[in-house]
């Protein structure tokens, strides 16, 4: 069993809350589906929004460009938006359309393509515009329209975003521009700590800014007081973490552990009974001698 990675960053289950508090205004209007998985085999839509009314048009910046079918490709900060990473998605967009029961259920003029990524892709939008003919249109700050396909198709640059419309998604960065920023992100995550989307951003937001917040240390100080519920579960489960891992290293000692009992110690959350079985695995010769033991308490 490989030992837990620490401090690696999850940009996509965060952005993935993100988009819907950029839209949350709207999302009564929406469907939003995470890793839209496409046939049978693993080809995944980072994220796909379905229109609910298709004739009630989206009023938040990023969402104008809408239809039907909206499909979103999202790049981290730390990755970039390739001539490849476009077709791809472009590919997706078509078996999405031909991917149905009933011939052409699904029109073309009724899907969208959206790529939200850090830094501007300079050698997609030469390809685009040189190889494919197309045009690039900044319509508003971070936003792109790119002109000249039968697919209406967006590119969001978070960094060029606006903090006044899109403070969230602007702020899904490793690189958070200043203490002004950090002081409305908190401003704006104590009017919403209740909401786990907002919680999902901010944790991320917040991992990969250490520096920043520990540099404005009154509002680092707010920050943690928001945050006080989450970060003793976390720290809670963190602990129960170590007891089920401390167990599993000491059964894979003595050999190869089943997946059912993997499994089984890894759904534990009662500290007594991981305490305990700390000791069966201590003491135990074999694994067959550990599961006998652990029978015994049921």
């Amino acid at each position: 069993m490989e030992k837990r990675r620490t401090h690696v960053l999850q940009w996509h289950p965060a952005f993935y809350a993100d988009i819907q508090i950029e839209l949350e205004a709207e999302a009564g209007l929406l469907i939003f589906e995470n890793e839209h998985q496409l046939g049978t085999k693993p080809k995944e839509i980072d994220v796909l929004i379905v229109k609910k009314e298709q004739e009630v048009p989206v009023r938040k910046n990023i969402g104008r460009i809408f239809r039907k079918y909206n499909i979103v490709e999202y790049k981290s900060p730390t990755d970039y938006l390739s001539i490849d990473d476009f077709y791809k998605v472009y590919g997706y967009a078509c078996f999405y359309k031909a991917d149905t029961s009933r011939e052409d259920s699904i029109k073309i003029q009724d899907i969208t393509i959206t790529f939200v990524c850090h830094r501007y892709p300079r050698s997609l939008i030469r390809h685009l515009k040189e190889e494919r003919g197309y045009q690039i249109t900044r319509v508003e700050d971070g936003i792109y329209y790119i002109i000249g396909d039968k697919i209406p198709i967006q590119m969001i640059l978070t960094k060029e975003l606006s903090e006044k419309h899109n403070l969230w998604l602007k702020s899904l960065t490793d690189d958070l521009e200043g203490a002004d920023t950090v002081r409305r992100l908190i401003e704006q995550y104590g009017e919403h700590k209740e909401n786990k989307l907002y919680k999902s951003v901010m944790n991320l937001i917040v991992r990969a800014n250490q520096d920043k917040f520990k540099e404005v240390k009154t509002m680092c100080e707010a920050l943690e007081e928001l945050m006080k519920d989450e970060m003793d579960a976390k720290k809670a489960e963190g602990k129960m973490e170590g007891k089920t891992e401390s167990v599993l290293d000491l059964l894979l000692d003595l050999g190869e552990v089943p997946e059912k009992l993997q499994a089984e110690i890894m759904g534990q959350k009662n500290p007594e009974i991981l305490k305990q079985w700390i000791k069966y695995a201590a003491r135990a010769e074999t694994v067959e001698e550990f599961e006998q033991k652990i029978r015994k308490m049921e």
